[in-house]
Parts: C-alpha cells; sequence; structure tokens
C-alpha cells in the first residue's frame, strides 16, 4: 500500500512537473491565432493573421525554404499595420519580381541569426551600457535600447520600432512582432 500511495504521488509530481514545463514553452498568440514553438518560422507566420503582408513578401523574395530550414534565426517581423506606414505603393512596388533584390535586402534586414530572447536582449542592452548592436543576415547592423521598459530597435537610417509580442518560439529560432519596418542603408 505504501509503494502503491509512493508511486502515485510520484506520477502526480511528474505530471505537474511536465504540464508546467509545457505551459512555460507555450507561445504567446499572434493577432489571436496560437503559435507553436514545435513549427518553424514559417509555418506560424503563415497562421499569423496580422502577417499576411510579411508572409507575401517572404514568397515573392524567395524567402520560404531559407525560413524553413534549421537556422536558428531571430526574426524581427512587421506586421500588417507596420507595412502600412510605408509611403502608398511601397509594398506593391516591393513584391515585383523586377525588385526582388531590394525586397531581400530589406527582409533579411529583420533576420538575426541565432536564437535570441527579449531576456538575451536586454542584457545586452545592460551590459553595452544602455545599448547593444546587432549584425543582420542581410550585414547591416540594427542597434537595440529601452524605452520605458520596452525594447526599441533602431535602423541604419535612423528610423525605429518596438517590439509588441516578444519571445515567440520556434523549432528554428524565435520571432519578435515589431510594430514598424525597418530600413537598412
Amino acid at each position: 500500500m505504501k509503494k502503491s500511495l509512493l508511486t502515485i504521488v510520484a506520477a502526480a509530481t511528474l505530471a505537474v512537473t511536465s504540464l508546467a514545463a509545457s505551459a512555460q514553452m507555450k507561445d504567446p498568440t499572434v493577432g489571436g491565432a496560437a503559435m507553436f514553438p514545435t513549427k518553424n518560422i514559417v509555418e506560424n507566420a503563415v497562421n499569423s493573421p496580422i502577417h499576411k503582408t510579411l508572409v507575401a513578401a517572404v514568397k515573392a523574395g524567395g524567402l520560404v525554404d531559407t525560413l524553413e530550414g534549421p537556422g536558428p534565426f531571430t526574426v524581427f517581423a512587421p506586421t500588417d499595420d507596420a507595412f502600412a506606414k510605408l509611403p502608398a505603393g511601397t509594398v506593391d512596388t516591393l513584391v515585383k519580381p523586377e525588385n526582388k533584390d531590394t525586397l531581400v535586402k530589406i527582409l533579411t534586414y529583420h533576420v538575426v541569426p541565432g536564437k535570441i530572447t527579449s531576456k538575451d536582449l536586454k542584457a545586452s542592452i545592460k551590459k553595452g551600457h544602455g545599448t547593444y548592436t546587432a549584425k543582420t543576415v542581410e550585414g547591416g547592423s540594427l542597434t537595440f535600447t529601452e524605452d520605458m521598459g520596452k525594447i526599441k530597435i533602431t535602423d541604419e537610417k535612423g528610423g525605429s520600432a518596438y517590439i509588441t509580442t516578444a519571445d515567440v518560439y520556434q523549432s528554428n529560432g524565435m520571432i519578435h512582432v515589431i510594430d514598424t519596418v525597418l530600413m537598412p542603408n
């Protein structure tokens, strides 16, 4: 009887521990849609109702295979509203085949090699005495600072974006949702 009770207690403890671990790995929703850490960047992005423009741009840029690859990548993913802030006609022009190189340059400027959490970014900002610079896949740099508790990203042209949803874990990296499209030099 003691052995059975001990087994039940051990099994219950294991179940609670497993449940807590899986709850920690649960991603935040993006645009109301569930995100899954077992899916890759593209698989999750296509399910986000607020990233339709980004997904269309990734397809037009021929970057689907790359972002489905092993990575790891950290993607700073502009929302549809972020793309809407661009001058009228910009997105339509960028997705044309003759502008593919420019589109790819802009998209890869939003990607940093590695799996970087918001906690990592904050630690790097602190270590850098208030600023952290990361090299993008495109080859340019993004500068990170903290502004009123939020992570602010400044591009090479002086434009800035804020992370609005952080730490969306992917099987091949991380997504941080941002509110503005970043522009390389």
